[in-house]
């Protein structure tokens, strides 16, 4: 892995859960993190600073990245809501923070993206970065807006993004899905900075998700870039994890790679393609 004491790198969504959590491995290791977010962090290391910025006014997400050399983007609303709220904080936010970025001449953005875009594939199928989206949810349909942004944006600006598609990122697996989709915040902390550095990124697609997960996607691509999950699913796991699916759980949930999503709103009828 580069030297990253030099990087400043900015973290929006920088309070929430997974942020948190994260930061406490990420920061030690970058020279200064400034933390964007409508809501001020209960504490600060001492190179992190705070800035309170609402992505969906351009001129407040260009000034909150400005100096950057890199964007960790975690801002959004993390489940099902209405379109409305969805796409004010997920399409229209992402959008301005790649814009912002090209305003202010940030080179590179870690995109935290979700399983949830390609949620409606069958567990029985290994889904890669190439395989055609099939969001979950209006969620999931977000997070497939900001694989689609990135993507333009080094077209046509040459902005270099890592795509990570967080499986699970609470504290802990805590039902039998999420052994299969769990990261730790230092296997995301890895991956994020492989993101921020690696010379090969131009629009890379991974998968997130810790070691013993993952076995329904294709995640060669990010070993290609050099990433080794350090931190094992299980030895993190809840005892609940472990307890059998029982007889009359949804089928559409239990079905489906993006389980409970999946179940939202659905008709009961399950179709394959």
């Amino acid at each position: 892995m580069p030297d990253t004491s030099r990087l400043s790198v900015a973290i929006t969504g920088g309070a929430g859960r997974v942020a948190t959590a994260m930061r406490k491995v990420l920061s030690p290791q970058l020279h200064h993190v400034r933390i964007v977010d409508l809501v001020e962090p209960a504490e600060l290391a001492e190179n992190e600073t705070f800035v309170r910025a609402d992505l969906t006014s351009l001129d407040q997400a260009t000034q909150a990245i400005t100096g950057m050399d890199g964007v960790i983007h975690l801002a959004g609303i993390p489940s099902e809501k209405g379109l409305a709220d969805m796409l004010q904080a997920n399409v229209l936010g992402t959008s301005h923070l790649y814009e912002a970025a090209r305003l202010a001449g940030v080179p590179r953005i870690v995109l935290g993206s979700s399983n949830h875009a390609t949620g409606f594939y069958p567990r029985d199928v290994v889904v890669g970065p190439e395989a055609p989206m099939r969001p979950d949810s209006i969620y999931g349909l977000t997070k497939c807006w900001g694989e689609l942004v990135a993507g333009l944006y080094y077209d046509k600006h040459g902005i270099r993004s890592l795509v990570v598609r967080i499986g699970n990122a609470q504290d802990m697996p805590r039902n039998p899905r999420s052994l299969e989709v769990w990261i730790s915040p230092g296997d995301l902390t890895q991956l994020c900075l492989i993101g921020l550095t690696h010379p090969d990124i131009d629009v890379r697609t991974v998968f997130g998700v810790s070691a013993g997960g993952g076995s329904w996607w294709d995640n060669a691509e990010a070993g290609r870039l050099g990433y080794v999950p350090r931190d094992v699913v299980r030895d993190f796991a809840h005892p609940d994890s472990f307890v059998p699916v029982p007889p009359d759980a949804n089928p559409v949930e239990e079905y489906f790679q993006g389980g409970f999503f999946c179940a939202l709103d659905h008709d009961g009828t399950i179709r394959r393609r």
